[in-house]
C-alpha cells in the first residue's frame, strides 16, 4: 500500500463539494433460459465498452459506477439510464438483476481473473467463491475533515435503519432463509465486515491502515470492508450496508434516506449536537434484528435499551429528516421510503416467488429496468 499521510487524508476530505452524492450498484447476470447465475459478465463489459460498467469479483456480477451529482434525483436518473444501457449490452448473453443474493444459485461460484481479483481469490480461497452478493453503495461528501469524521462516528448508529429499508435477500441456495437479508451473514465470512469501529482521529485512521498493511491484511484501503467507511480517494462517506435493490425506485428511496441522514447529522455537528459514539455491540444487536426481520424488527434504544417497533421508529425518523431532505432536494425519495418501511424487497420477492425461488429470480430480472 502506498503510504498515506494524515495531512493528505485531511486534504481529500476538505476538497470536496459538500453534500454531493454518488451511487455504485452491483448487479447479477442471469442465464436467459434458466435464470441461474451466468458467469459471462466479462463479455458484457467488453461489448459495452462503457466506463460506467466494471467487473466485480464474481464472474456473474457487474458494477455500475456513476459520478457524483448534486442531488439523489440526478443520480437516480443516471442509474435508470445505466440499467437500461447495461441490459441492452447484455442482450443475447444474459439478463441483469439486482438483489442482495441470488435466490437459488449454487453457493459457490466462478470468479473473475485479473490483477484486481486474483489476489482476493488467493487470499480468501473458497470463501471468496461464496461472495455472490450484491450491494448498493451510496457515497456522500460531507465536506470538511473534522466534520466528516464526526458524522462517520455518529452514522454508525443508524446503519441498522438503512439495513431494514434495503433488506432484499430472503432466499439462498433455493431455500427461504427466514431472514430479510442473508447478505450480511455471507459477507461475515470475510474479515472487516459489519458495524465499523469508532475512529478517534485521522491519525488513528491512517495508523489503522498502516497496521493493516504491515499485517498483510490491508494491501489497499479498499479492503476496509465495513458497512460504512471513509473513502480516502473520493473524500466521501461510503455507505455499504444496503442490499442491491430490485427496482430503480427502491434504490432511489434508499439513497434518499442515506443522503438525508448524512445531511441531518452534519447539521447536528455544526450545531454542536452530536452525542458520543454508541458502543459497537449495541448497534450490532439492532443490525441482527434488521437482518432477521426487516421492517418487522424490534430495535433497542442504544442508550436506554427501550424496545420499539422499527416501523414506528422509521416513521419518526422520516419526520425528523424531512426538512433536511427538502433542503437537499431528496424529499420525494424520502417519501418513497415509506413504502419500503411497510414492506420492502424481501416481502416483494417472497410474494413474487409464491414459494418457488426460481420465480423470484424471474421476477428480479423483469423488475431490473422497471420504473417502480
Amino acid at each position: 500500500m502506498r503510504p498515506l499521510s494524515v495531512d493528505a487524508v485531511r486534504t481529500v476530505f476538505e476538497d470536496v463539494a459538500p453534500m454531493t452524492v454518488g451511487l455504485e450498484e452491483e448487479a447479477m447476470l442471469l442465464d436467459p433460459g434458466t435464470h441461474d447465475l451466468c458467469p459471462r459478465a466479462a463479455e458484457v463489459v467488453e461489448r459495452a465498452g462503457d466506463p460506467r460498467f466494471k467487473l466485480e469479483l464474481p464472474a456473474a456480477q457487474l458494477e455500475i459506477v456513476l459520478p457524483p451529482t448534486a442531488t439523489v434525483g440526478e443520480s437516480v436518473t443516471a442509474l435508470g439510464a445505466a440499467r437500461r444501457d447495461l441490459a441492452a449490452a447484455a442482450e443475447g448473453i444474459g439478463l441483469p438483476a439486482a438483489a442482495g443474493a441470488h435466490p437459488f444459485a449454487d453457493p459457490v461460484g466462478a470468479l473473475n481473473d485479473g490483477p484486481r481479483h486474483a489476489p482476493l481469490a488467493d487470499a480468501y480461497g473458497g470463501v471468496a467463491r461464496m461472495q455472490l452478493v450484491c450491494a448498493l453503495q451510496v457515497h456522500v461528501a460531507v465536506g470538511g475533515a473534522a466534520r466528516t469524521l464526526a458524522v462517520y462516528n455518529a452514522l454508525r448508529s443508524f446503519l441498522p435503519e438503512l439495513a431494514v429499508l434495503a433488506a432484499n435477500a430472503p432466499f439462498y441456495a433455493g431455500r427461504d432463509t427466514g431472514l430479510a437479508s442473508v447478505r450480511p451473514k455471507l459477507c461475515e465470512l470475510l474479515p472487516r465486515q459489519g458495524v465499523p469501529p469508532v475512529i478517534e482521529s485521522w491519525e488513528a485512521y491512517v495508523g489503522a491502515l498502516e497496521w493493516g498493511a504491515s499485517a498483510g491484511a490491508l494491501p489497499a484501503p479498499g479492503r476496509w470492508w465495513w458497512e460504512l467507511r471513509p473513502h480516502a480517494e473520493h473524500g466521501t462517506l461510503e455507505l455499504r450496508v444496503p442490499d442491491a435493490q430490485a427496482t430503480v425506485s427502491d434504490a432511489a428511496a434508499v439513497a434518499g434516506v442515506a443522503h438525508a441522514l448524512v445531511g441531518w447529522l452534519a447539521a447536528r455537528h455544526d450545531a454542536g449536537d452530536l452525542p458520543e459514539p454508541d458502543p459497537t455491540w449495541r448497534i450490532e444487536e439492532n443490525r441482527w434484528a434488521a437482518c432477521r426481520d426487516g421492517p418487522d424488527a424490534i430495535f433497542a434504544d442504544l442508550r436506554t435499551g427501550r424496545r420499539e417497533p422499527v416501523r414506528e421508529l422509521l416513521a419518526a425518523r422520516f419526520e425528523q429528516l424531512a426538512p433536511t431532505a427538502e433542503a437537499l432536494g431528496c424529499a420525494g425519495e424520502l417519501a418513497g421510503a415509506g413504502r419500503l418501511a411497510r414492506a420492502g424487497g424481501a416481502a416483494r420477492q417472497r410474494a413474487a416467488a409464491g414459494g418457488d425461488p426460481r420465480a423470484a429470480a424471474r421476477w428480479l430480472s423483469s423488475a431490473y429496468t422497471s420504473a417502480s
